[in-house]
């Protein structure tokens, strides 16, 4: 039986990872996801994909899949993006988001997969040169930025020794619609939405001056997805997202502006995290700016504000594996 030509797309039920389906199949092209739920949604998942439920942990699982699909990309963005919660779940977090990268390089080196487009992170810079470029040798100063960093080297690696092609994109502080606004570790954007939606106050850690640039989810996931087709991009190292940073304040008193409300802050003790990061984007424009919108962060926000209306708010859940209790932030317990 002739194997059916696929796209495979991890954690294509979550945030980043779905719409990068959905551009790939306004391309026209055949798409499988293959997605545990853990932090995504049924719903998310676009018309016309094929979906596996199932963990990238699972390698009988991934064995099967490669053996029924031709897969000749993957676009891996299965992961569990909480940076400052990241130090208190570290087995977690390098089982997640370490090892079942390396299972998919394995798959990828063995079943001769053509490119291997990474979703990276700049927590991988840590508290180096600002703005950050793609020059700088990264200095992670979290468990999730490790182990992100070890992913790309895993990739560098795998291109020598296997001549695999590979694309890491570094994105930054993505928002937008699909986003998990239930999840109180990560996402600020969506925490605050959220929070307004239960007449609950907007949680600051420390004084609200740490500075973020926060990225659209249209302008980082169609390049995302259109980059496995560009031959000129293999094997190279890209930051993507917004360029103008805003301090968390300024955030919280935007958001407070388009959702319609009077702003309701509530400052928390200040908890052990990079206070600025920002990067360069000259060469993803370079290579990627043709389908950049550049949606600025109040546009941005009055689209994701108006989808979070439409789907009411989410009850936050606790994380049940904290493996770390020492200095675990009072609101985490």
């Amino acid at each position: 039986m002739k194997k059916i030509s696929s796209l495979l797309v991890t954690g294509g039920a979550g945030f980043i990872g779905s719409h990068v389906a959905k551009k790939l199949i306004e391309l026209n092209k055949n798409v499988l996801i293959i997605d545990d739920l853990s932090g995504g949604f049924i719903d998310n998942i676009p018309v016309g994909a094929n979906f596996i439920e199932g963990s990238i942990l699972d390698v009988p699982l991934l064995e099967s899949i490669f053996q029924q699909y031709e897969i000749t990309h993957i676009y891996h963005l299965a992961a569990y993006a909480a940076e400052g919660l990241s130090h208190f779940i570290k087995k977690f977090n390098y089982n997640n988001n370490l090892i079942g990268t390396v299972n998919l390089i394995n798959k990828a080196v063995n079943y001769n997969v053509k490119c291997f487009i990474f979703t990276s992170s700049i927590a991988v810079y840590g508290s180096n040169k600002l703005p950050y470029t793609e020059e700088l040798v990264p200095q992670p100063e979290d468990s999730y930025g490790i182990a992100k960093y070890a992913a790309e080297m895993e990739l560098k690696a795998s291109k020598e020794m296997f001549d695999l092609n590979f694309i890491i994109f570094r994105p930054h502080n993505v928002y937008g619609e699909n986003q998990n606004i239930g999840d109180k570790y990560r996402n600020v954007i969506g925490i605050f939405m959220n929070n307004i939606l239960q007449n609950k106050q907007m949680p600051i850690f420390g004084d609200g001056s740490q500075t973020r640039a926060f990225s659209y989810i249209d302008d980082v996931a169609t390049s995302i997805a259109h980059s496995g087709f560009m031959s000129s991009a293999y094997n190279e190292i890209f930051n993507i997202g917004a360029d103008k940073p805003y301090s968390i304040k300024t955030l919280a008193t935007e958001i407070a502006n388009v959702m319609n409300v009077k702003l309701d802050i509530k400052h928390l003790k200040q908890r052990n995290e990079v206070l600025n990061a920002y990067s360069t984007h000259g060469k993803s424009k370079k290579y990627f700016g043709h389908l950049m919108q550049g949606t600025d962060l109040v546009s941005g926000l009055t689209l994701m504000a108006k989808w979070v209306k439409k789907i009411g708010s989410r009850q936050s859940s606790e994380f049940k594996n904290i493996e770390i209790i020492k200095n675990l932030p009072d609101t985490w317990r």
